[in-house]
Formats: C-alpha cells, structure tokens, sequence
C-alpha cells in the first residue's frame, strides 16, 4: 500500500474513532484486545482478522466496508523517522536506551541466549495512581521469549535437502 493510500484510510479510521467519542481503552474493552492494539489496528500498524470484525463494527459502527476491508489486509508495517521529535515518543526510546541493557542482561540470565519477540507481542498502557498519589504510566511489553539456536549443520534442513538434491 502506498503511504498516501495508508495515510487516507489510516485519517479516515482515525475520524471514525473521533466521531464515536470513544477512548483507546474502551475500544479495547468493547473488543476484547488490548488499547495497543486497537490504535495499531486504527493505523494500520496491524492486520484486523476475521474474527474479530464484528466487535469491532459493533464498537465503531462508522466503519464502512472499505475501511474494514483495507484494515484486513496485510498492513505496511512502518514508522515517520521523525516521530522521535515527538516528546512521549522520544522519552519511550530514552526510557529503552537507558534500560536496554540491563533488559537484555536480566532476559538472558533469566531465560538464557535469546530476545523478546515483537511478533508474538503484546503491548498496553495503563493508568495507575502511585504511592505518592499521583498519575503514573505503565506501559506493558509483554513478548514470546525466542531463544537463539546453535546453527549446527546437521539441523539445517536447507542444507540436508540441497545436499539430498546433489547426490540424486
């Protein structure tokens, strides 16, 4: 999809979350996903699948069959380099610069050579009140734990079957 054509359907769906004057997170409750998600699918960050589609119809029922049939499509995954201009955004990256490393050092000692997926993910924000009384942000990363493999050759299928090929 062409980023002009993204950028219309993705104005579109966001004007037909304005005009239901509904929040993230009641889309998110009426849906059963989570407010992540719902914004991801709203900017088509995210496929909508089938399943899915009468919830969402029935919390968004401005939604029109294009829109519904763009947001089903499989979505160009992509970002604005410049959004690290925006100050939520840029804080998010410091918070992950400055931490990262010890993230990354806990997930090893905890789970061993691997990383967290951003595939089989899930993301949420919440507000919560602090001990001190006042608004606090959590922001859930909650990812499959993928473990690095040793890349011993007897396990390569690509290689067994290019070597079975040859000896035919």
């Amino acid at each position: 999809m062409e980023t002009a054509t993204k950028q219309s359907v993705t104005n579109r769906l966001l004007a037909v979350k304005t005009v239901s004057g509904k929040t993230y997170s009641q889309l998110a409750a009426e849906t059963g996903l989570t407010n992540v998600y719902v914004a991801q699918l709203l900017r088509r960050q995210a496929q909508l699948k089938p399943d899915t589609v009468p919830k969402l119809r029935e919390a968004l029922p401005a939604l029109t069959d294009d829109l519904i049939d763009a947001m089903m499509s499989p979505p160009w995954r992509s970002y604005d380099p410049n959004l690290i201009q925006e100050p939520t955004i840029y804080r998010l990256n410091e918070a992950v610069m400055h931490f990262g490393e010890s993230i990354k050092e806990i997930i090893n000692e905890d789970f061993g050579d691997g990383i967290m997926s951003a595939i089989d993910f899930y993301c949420s924000v919440d507000k919560i009140k602090g001990v001190d009384g006042n608004d606090r942000v959590v922001v859930t990363l909650d990812g499959k734990y993928l473990s690095h493999s040793e890349q011993r050759t007897e396990n390569m299928v690509s290689r067994q079957n290019l070597q079975g090929s040859t000896s035919k």
